[in-house]
C-alpha cells in the first residue's frame, strides 16, 4: 500500500476497472454501490451473450463514438479492444470473434467473468460496500452516504464517480446524481435515450407480426446505412441495426417530429435483379405467395411492404428502399444506454471535475454515446482506466 485512500462510487465496468488499476498501483480502494452487488447492468446486458468489444481496426472503432471520437481516441490507444481481450484472458476468460466482428467470451456468459473480476479485486484488497447510496457532500468536504441502517460520511484523498446514465433505473442507473453535480455549478446535458426502440404508427394489419425479426436487411438514414437485423415490435421497431442509427434518428425526431427510415429488404440483390424477379409471371399465386416465392421474403417483410409501400403495386424501388415513418423513441428508462450527463468540458485531462479538485468522473454518466456491438462496454472500461491514470497523476503515485 502507498497510503493513498481512494473512494469509488459505482460498481459498473468503469468503476470496477478504475478500482483494479488503482489497487494494482498500491492504493487503498473503497468501492460503494447502491445495489446489493456490483455489475448488475453488466450482467443483465450479457444474458443474451456478452458482447465485450469489436474486432474492427482501431480507426474505424474510434469513429463509432461520433462527436466523442476525439475524446476516446487517446483512451482507446491506451486501453482498447486488444487490451480488453488480453485483460479478459488474464481472468481466465478466452474470447472469440463472431461472424459480425463482435467479440464474445467463449461461453457467451457474463457471470463467470464478473465472478472472476470481483475475486481478483478482493485479492487486491478492494473493499466493497453494498447498499450504499451517495447522497452528496458533507460539511467537511467528504462524501455523504445512506445505507439501510444509517447515514454516514467518508473522506478520501480522491474520489471517482462512476454512477452510470439514466436508463435501467431498477439496476441502479437512475441519473439521480445529476442534481448533486449541478449544485456544484457543473453543466449537465439533458438525458436522452440511446440505443433505443422507435415508435411507428402501425395499422391493425401489423399486429400478427409483432415480435417478428427482419433478418439480413439494410437500414439507412441521413447518408448512413447499416446491414443487420431489426425486430418489429408492437410499438414500432428496434434491434441492433436500428440502434446503430439511433442517435441520428432521435435527433431528427426531436427536430422535426418524425424521421423516415429506409429499409432494404433484399440488400444482396441489385434493383435490376429485384425488377427481373418481380417481372416473372405470377400465375394463380396470391401476392403474398408470389413475393415469398420470387424474392424469398418472410411474412413479416411482406406485411411491412404492404404497410409502408402499398399493397397494389410492389416495385423494386419499394423493396430496396421501403420508407418507414418513425415518430418517437421508447421511454428513457427502457433505452439500452443514454446520451447526456456530465459535459466532458467539465473535466480536465485527468478526468477531474474542474469545479471540485479531487473529484473525478467516468463512464456512462458523462455525455457521450456509442452504438451496441461492444463499443459501449469498451468505452466505459477505457474511461475507467484513464480516470485511474488521472488520479495517480494528480496524487503523484
Amino acid at each position: 500500500m502507498n497510503g493513498r485512500n481512494i473512494g469509488i462510487v459505482g460498481g459498473g465496468p468503469a468503476g470496477l476497472m478504475a478500482a483494479e488499476h488503482l489497487a494494482r498501483a498500491g492504493a487503498r480502494v473503497d468501492l460503494f454501490d447502491a445495489m446489493p452487488s456490483v455489475g448488475r447492468k453488466f450482467l443483465l446486458a450479457g444474458k443474451g451473450g456478452l458482447n465485450l468489444t469489436h474486432s474492427e481496426p482501431l480507426p474505424s472503432f474510434v469513429h463509432r463514438y461520433g462527436r466523442g471520437s476525439d475524446h476516446f481516441k487517446p483512451l482507446l490507444e491506451h486501453f482498447g479492444p486488444e487490451q480488453l481481450r488480453a485483460w479478459a484472458a488474464g481472468l481466465g476468460v478466452e474470447t472469440f470473434v463472431g461472424t459480425s466482428g463482435r467479440v464474445f467470451p467463449q461461453d457467451f456468459k457474463a457471470a463467470p467473468l464478473m465472478r472472476a473480476w470481483v475475486r481478483r479485486l478482493r485479492q487486491l484488497e478492494v473493499r466493497f460496500h453494498a447498499h450504499c447510496r451517495w447522497t452528496g457532500f458533507d460539511g467537511g468536504g467528504g462524501l455523504a452516504f445512506r445505507d439501510p441502517e444509517r447515514s454516514f460520511a467518508r473522506s478520501f484523498d480522491a474520489v471517482l464517480l462512476a454512477l452510470g446514465g439514466a436508463s435501467w433505473s431498477r439496476l441502479g442507473s437512475d441519473g439521480s446524481w445529476a442534481g448533486l453535480l449541478a449544485g456544484l455549478g457543473c453543466r449537465i446535458a439533458p438525458f436522452r435515450p440511446a440505443n433505443c426502440g422507435f415508435l411507428a404508427s402501425w395499422s391493425e394489419h401489423m399486429a400478427a407480426h409483432f415480435g417478428s425479426p427482419l433478418k439480413n436487411v439494410t437500414l439507412a438514414f441521413s447518408g448512413r446505412s447499416v446491414k443487420g437485423e431489426a425486430l418489429i415490435a408492437d410499438y414500432g421497431i428496434e434491434g441492433s441495426a436500428v440502434y446503430a442509427l439511433s442517435a441520428a434518428l432521435r435527433d431528427a425526431i426531436e427536430a422535426d417530429g418524425q424521421a423516415w427510415l429506409s429499409i432494404d429488404l433484399k440488400p444482396d440483390l441489385s434493383v435490376e435483379a429485384v425488377s427481373e424477379k418481380l417481372a416473372r409471371p405470377r400465375g394463380r399465386l396470391s401476392q403474398s405467395n408470389w413475393l415469398r416465392k420470387c424474392l424469398n421474403l418472410p411474412p413479416a417483410a411482406i406485411a411491412l411492404l404492404w404497410e409502408c409501400g402499398g399493397k397494389k403495386v410492389i416495385t423494386a424501388g419499394t423493396v430496396k428502399s421501403l420508407p418507414l415513418r418513425l415518430v418517437g423513441t421508447r421511454p428513457l428508462d427502457e433505452a439500452i444506454s443514454t446520451a447526456g450527463g456530465l459535459c466532458l468540458e467539465e473535466l480536465d485531462g485527468n478526468f477531474m471535475v474542474r469545479r471540485r479538485p479531487g473529484l473525478f468522473a467516468a463512464g456512462e454518466m458523462l455525455d457521450w454515446e456509442a452504438p451496441t456491438g461492444g463499443y459501449l462496454l469498451t468505452g466505459c472500461m477505457s474511461q475507467g482506466a484513464a480516470a485511474a491514470r488521472g488520479i495517480r497523476s494528480w496524487l503523484g503515485f
